[in-house]
């Protein structure tokens, strides 16, 4: 029987590839017999055996911008058959690049016009903050709008306020509290009804595998930047001042306020755990010295000298004691607001280390008060806004009680209107800044220079 010859195959596609250096060539397989092909593109020449048919072919080696004749033969039994010729273009590597570049640019402009729509956005509604804050509410009060707002509050005997308060009550309850109940930890709580929360406890490194000594009656606290921005502690009794050290050394705090004295109304609210003189005190491995005292009018602000007996390291603590606080009740706006400014001040300068460490005898009101005040005041010099109601709401979440007495909650409200008022009025100057150790009225020599030779 006489062979007859194969039947040619049709180009299907020839496109551009490899940056416009190449093409892929792609035909169909002819409905008769077949045994090879060959393939030719701009002089270029190749083959493929039968049984890879229909499957692409890449012809590399080309250059840019040009267009190549390709065609594709049959091959069987020795006799030939090839397909109608096919123009192959090739894509320019200029086009591509400035493609590219284009995309590029394209990407860079989009961005720059994002960010730029961004810092103009922000110059209208908040002064830029470098991260997130941990709080903001739809409730939150334009600093504009703050005063009428306290003032309508303020009508039928601070009824707004005493609403506002009664719907705080329940925040936080009902979470768990079961390492501050457990038995070898209930004496360690000055209060039966403020115990931390479990999620949120500061826990002490545990010593010896002993029970309940990784517990200790702090919480830590939601601030502007952080959750874990602030630690509100009870007062120290008598059996808890040496955990109250450890906490400050193994959380490496540099900042203790204290808002409660020793004795009020002829009880006690707080143990004096730091030394009254020149001698240190020993609790476990650590020495706490009195190195400095300054006494003002309404507080008294303490340099402290920690050392880990055992690692010979040591930690500089300031301690701001304010002692014009009434428990359960309120000071005068203007000399907390002072107070605030001087501990401001040594916060922001003091950046490093662990969170400040704030207390009165519960940890729950004056605590509460201040680090909200704290908190709400920063918060309205970055966003021209505050949230009071909100915030309290927040702190609740993580230490029940915190702001204690409605009589403090409408205090907080009175503190912020006041800074309002104070700095509408003062002209801008520079903050005075605050004495040195080496200037404070008393100062401890001895630990001054162990301190030296220690660092």
């Amino acid at each position: 029987m006489e062979a007859t010859a194969p039947d040619p195959v049709t180009i299907t596609s020839c496109v551009s590839t490899s940056g416009g250096y190449g093409v892929i060539l792609t035909w169909s397989c002819p409905s008769g017999g077949y045994e090879a092909f060959e393939w030719e593109v701009g002089g270029q020449r190749g083959s493929q055996d039968g049984s890879s048919c229909g499957k692409d072919v890449s012809v590399l080696g080309l250059g840019p911008a040009q267009s190549y004749r390709a065609t594709v033969t049959t091959i069987s039994n020795g006799m030939r058959a090839s397909s109608v010729p096919k123009t192959c273009s090739t894509e320019s590597a200029g086009v591509i690049a400035g493609a590219i570049v284009g995309v590029l640019l394209f990407l860079i402009l989009v961005g720059l016009l994002i960010f730029f729509l961004k810092k103009r956005n922000k110059k209208h509604q908040e002064k830029a903050v470098p991260r997130d804050l941990v709080f903001g509410f739809p409730e939150d009060i334009l600093a504009q709008d703050f005063a009428d707002h306290v003032r309508r509050n303020e009508k039928d005997s601070n009824c707004g306020f005493a609403e506002e308060y009664q719907q705080l009550a329940l925040e936080g309850h009902g979470q768990s509290q079961m390492v501050a109940l457990a038995p070898e930890n209930k004496a360690k709580n000055r209060y039966r009804n403020v115990l931390p929360y479990d999620w949120s406890r500061v826990p002490l490194e545990l010593l010896h595998e002993e029970p309940g000594s990784d517990y200790i009656n702090a919480s830590f606290m939601p601030g502007l930047w952080s959750p874990r921005e602030f630690i509100a502690a009870q007062g120290p009794l008598p059996q808890t001042v040496g955990d109250f050290w450890r906490m400050v050394w193994e959380q490496q705090s540099h900042t203790l306020v204290m808002l409660t004295n020793c004795m009020e109304s002829g009880r006690v609210k707080c143990e004096h755990y730091w030394p009254l003189d020149a001698q240190p005190c020993t609790h476990g491995d650590l020495q706490v010295a009195l190195v400095g005292e300054e006494v003002m009018e309404n507080w008294t602000v303490r340099d402290l000298q920690l050392l880990h007996m055992e690692e010979q390291k040591t930690l500089s603590v300031r301690q701001f004691h304010y002692l014009a606080w009434p428990d359960h009740g309120v000071p005068q706006p203007d000399p907390l607001l002072a107070f605030w400014k001087v501990l401001r001040q040594w916060l922001d300068q003091t950046s490093e280390g662990g969170p400040p460490i704030v207390h009165c005898s519960a940890g729950v009101g004056r605590t509460g008060t201040l680090i909200a005040l704290d908190v709400l005041l920063r918060q309205l010099e970055c966003e021209g806004l505050v949230g009071p109601f909100s915030f309290v709401r927040k702190m609740r979440e993580s230490r029940p009680l915190m702001v204690q007495t409605e009589a403090q909650y409408v205090f907080l409200h009175q503190c912020i209107l006041r800074f309002l008022q104070q700095s509408a009025s003062a002209p801008a100057q520079p903050e005075p800044t605050y004495e040195n150790v080496a200037s404070l009225t008393y100062e401890n020599v001895a630990a001054i220079q162990a301190q030296e030779l220690e660092v």
